[in-house]
């Protein structure tokens, strides 16, 4: 098989992994989506264009896997108030390109632009940007270790949001 060949084929596994994980966030299914996270996985939405790191900076969230754990119990929670009206979403993937491979282990870096409507108490709202997902093999499958969300609009006036984009 030539190298061509096998990173087409890597190439779709990855897009559908990736559409999987939109989906989880689309129906919305938090404990199926915790499910494709590493143990020590963690979901970054920096505060302004090209932050550099989350840990010297204000972010418009960083969670590591307790906080996600966290959340998904505070959002399924029967009295929650984000039980008050029903969550629709509906995520765009596009531009799916792998950006680092270590091609010992199979682990990779991937960038990808999204597209994010979210509709909540009729209020309907779009979300749009670049996504980075680090990636690690797992047996024929991936895990995400580390994913970050750049909002184009992240230093702009935002409602609260509801859930993970």
């Amino acid at each position: 098989m030539s190298s061509g060949s096998l990173s087409l084929e890597m190439l779709a596994r990855i897009e559908e992994f990736l559409y999987r994980e939109a989906s989880y966030l689309d129906n919305p299914d938090l404990h199926a989506w915790l499910q494709v996270d590493t143990e020590d996985g963690t979901y970054w939405m920096p505060a302004i264009p090209d932050q550099v790191d989350p840990l010297n900076h204000i972010s418009l969230m960083y969670d590591d896997r307790v906080m996600m754990e966290i959340r998904k119990r505070n959002f399924v929670h029967p009295r929650a108030a984000s039980k008050d009206y029903t969550i629709r979403a509906s995520h765009i993937i596009s531009n799916i390109r792998i950006a680092s491979l270590d091609e010992s282990s199979g682990n990779c870096t991937v960038t990808s632009n999204f597209q994010c409507v979210s509709y909540y108490g009729d209020k309907q709202t779009v979300y749009a940007g670049t996504y980075v997902h680090e990636l690690v093999k797992h047996d024929d499958d991936y895990r995400i270790r580390h994913k970050r969300v750049n909002l184009i609009n992240c230093d702009g006036v935002l409602g609260t949001i509801i859930i993970y984009i």
